[in-house]
């Protein structure tokens, strides 16, 4: 489902970045750029900086950056379509969506939302004031929930009839809702009678919501003593996903970004429990196991994810994969320290303070699944240590970090008293057996330009990759080919017309550069270039170098430190050939006048036409 890319255009076009933001943020006027506090991380001096004419922000902080568009779904954490709706509804735009049907589905998403909303109200009313739903309400009594909660949360009680919703509802008749969307919206269905019942029969109902706080579906407990499972949830819907919805997170969202900390539990009543506790980031799987698009909606919000349930089974079912996210998504998973046994929500009646001891006393998840491997060893002889220390190692190798994985190893051979070099041994089989590569995250698509080499004449050092942290590091934040992108970015006529990408030895500056020839314009660039290019222009377009704009005699001295520079990896790339023995003649002409022009170039205090003339010695002869 999608907008046309025309419509999102104007929609950008159309949008006052500056007002936007403005409802969020006190920006104050500096130059030619706006700035204020940021609202995606705590701080005291303005770091957060709005450029009006690109239509972009960036945080110098944090380093959160992107349009307008970006900025709503980070802030209200809707999703692209609904912020691109909301700014095309300011601005008066028709949207138009990118294959046929899409508006009509956006309007039945709508009816079902709308369904759910009535049948929610409809719920928590019953359960509120009906005589049938008293033992309900007397069980929410003695789980120590009083009214406040149930309105806070909305709760409900389905009756025990068979469409008493339906019915109330006016559902399949003229004035009342469509059968249809009854049923689409999970609501109820049509029996083999052909007569439409409800879904949810003397149930407790706990609504849940998505993000941005619609209804989507329903979570149903059945009293003690009754029939049925335990827990009934609704069916997957165009609205409902399991896999991908979280219970409580749009109430619990704003404090998991301000503690940075996301709690998962099992249940709805956990859940309420940890806020009782005045612990109100948790939020709660409906009815099935932690997936990865769980985890890919949760580092939105958190770096970090405390498991609050039986870690026992998580660690049987889940581990490697709970490793992998931590790699994939850069994600840290914490197990917190519960009593064995224990209910959260339990524990925040009995207990409290306990129950927040558990959560800031959370291990690490591979210390805690190599205590539990070395908890139920016997420690005593030496067969015992021996393996269970081979056993805890073979869970180490799944970590896909190295260094991580040295450090672990060390830790079980000194708690096993067992050679270290051994168990490395034994991680490096495993390791060789069945290599686990982190997945990327889906969000990233398809591989990314910068996946390929990029070519250059001889071993200079180029790199594969952006993210070239192993070998280089990240980018340094301003060196001379950051200042060339700077000109390139703000003052393109800064720019000599002999810059290439070649210039560029870092292979993230060397994509922006490449993507900024590349793309007709600015706007076309931030909306269909690489996510690491586009994050680094939005941060060169809000940034200001005034003395860099103004300053010819500048721009001139950075475009030949830039050469001179290249000249200086050019020159030691021929030194070292020279050192194998397989210098020739020419090569040692080479490296003579490559020096000559370098010390002129110096000495003439980076005169252009200096610069030029080494330029000419660096291009490859013809």
């Amino acid at each position: 489902m999608g907008i046309h890319d025309e419509d999102v255009a104007r929609v950008r076009e159309a949008t006052d970045i500056v007002a936007v933001i403005g409802e969020y943020v006190q920006l104050k006027r500096v130059g030619r750029r706006w700035q204020g506090l940021c609202p995606f991380h705590a701080e005291k001096t303005p770091s957060f900086s709005v450029n009006a004419e690109m239509g972009v922000y960036h945080c110098f902080g944090c380093k959160a950056s992107g349009d307008a568009i970006t900025f709503l779904r980070e802030v209200e954490h809707a999703d692209f379509v609904e912020a691109v709706e909301r700014l095309a509804g300011r601005a008066g735009i028709v949207l138009r969506y990118t294959a046929p049907g899409e508006g009509a589905d956006r309007q039945k998403r709508g009816k079902l939302t709308d369904a759910l909303e009535q049948a929610v109200e409809w719920y928590h009313q019953r359960l509120l004031t009906a005589a049938d739903a008293g033992p309900a309400r007397g069980y929410l009594r003695h789980r120590g929930y009083d009214g406040d909660v149930v309105r806070q949360y909305k709760m409900g009680w389905a009756p025990d009839d068979w469409d008493a919703l339906a019915a109330d509802l006016g559902v399949g008749t003229d004035k009342g809702m469509a059968a249809q969307v009854f049923s689409d919206a999970g609501l109820g269905f049509r029996n083999k009678g052909g007569r439409i019942q409800d879904s949810f029969r003397a149930r407790l109902l706990f609504p849940i919501f998505d993000p941005s706080g619609k209804p989507v579906g329903f979570g149903g407990r059945v009293l003690p003593g009754g029939d049925g499972p335990k827990y009934k949830n609704s069916v997957d819907n165009a609205v409902y996903r399991k896999s991908r919805v979280l219970y409580g997170l749009n109430w619990a969202k704003q404090d998991i970004v301000n503690a940075g900390e996301v709690i998962v539990c099992e249940g709805y009543t956990d859940v309420i429990g940890f806020a009782q506790a005045g612990i109100a980031r948790a939020v709660a799987t409906c009815g099935t196991a932690l997936t990865e698009d769980h985890v890919r909606v949760l580092r939105r919000f958190a770096p970090r994810i405390v498991l609050a349930f039986d870690a026992d089974s998580a660690g049987q079912t889940a581990a490697e994969r709970f490793s992998q996210w931590e790699h994939a998504f850069e994600l840290e998973v914490a197990v917190a320290d519960l009593p064995p046994g224990a209910d959260p929500g339990d524990l925040a009646q009995s207990d409290p303070e306990r129950l927040a001891a558990a959560v800031s006393d959370a291990v690490d998840f591979m210390d805690f699944r190599i205590n539990r491997v070395l908890g139920e060893a016997d420690l005593s002889t030496v067969k015992g240590q021996v393996r269970a220390g081979e056993r805890a190692a073979r869970l180490v190798a799944e970590h896909p970090n190295p260094e991580i994985r040295d450090k672990y190893l060390v830790e079980v051979a000194d708690r096993c008293s067992v050679n270290a070099d051994h168990l490395r041994k034994v991680a490096a089989e495993a390791l060789r057996r069945g290599p686990r590569r982190a997945p990327r995250p889906a969000a990233e698509g398809a591989p990314h330009p910068a996946d390929t080499v990029h070519e250059s004449s001889g071993d200079r050092g180029g790199y594969s990759e952006f993210e070239s942290d192993e070998v280089n590091g990240s980018p340094p934040p301003n060196n001379v080919e950051r200042q060339v992108l700077w000109l390139a970015a703000n003052e393109p006529d800064g720019v000599w017309p002999e810059i290439g990408p070649e210039l560029f030895h870092h292979p993230l500056y060397r994509g922006v550069f490449e993507a900024l020839l590349e793309y007709p314009d600015m706007d076309t660039l931030l909306a269909e270039a690489d996510p690491r290019v586009t994050e680094l222009m939005r941060e060169l377009v809000v940034d200001e170098d005034e003395e860099l704009r103004t300053s010819r005699h500048r721009q001139d001295v950075v475009m030949a430190i830039l050469l001179y520079e290249e000249a200086q990896r050019e020159l030691a790339y021929l030194e070292r050939q020279a050192r194998t023995g397989s210098a020739d003649e020419e090569l040692l002409r080479r490296v003579a006048r490559l020096k000559t022009a370098m010390d002129q170039l110096r000495e003439s205090e980076w005169e252009p036409e200096q610069a030029r003339a080494l330029l000419e010695l660096l291009r490859p002869s013809p």
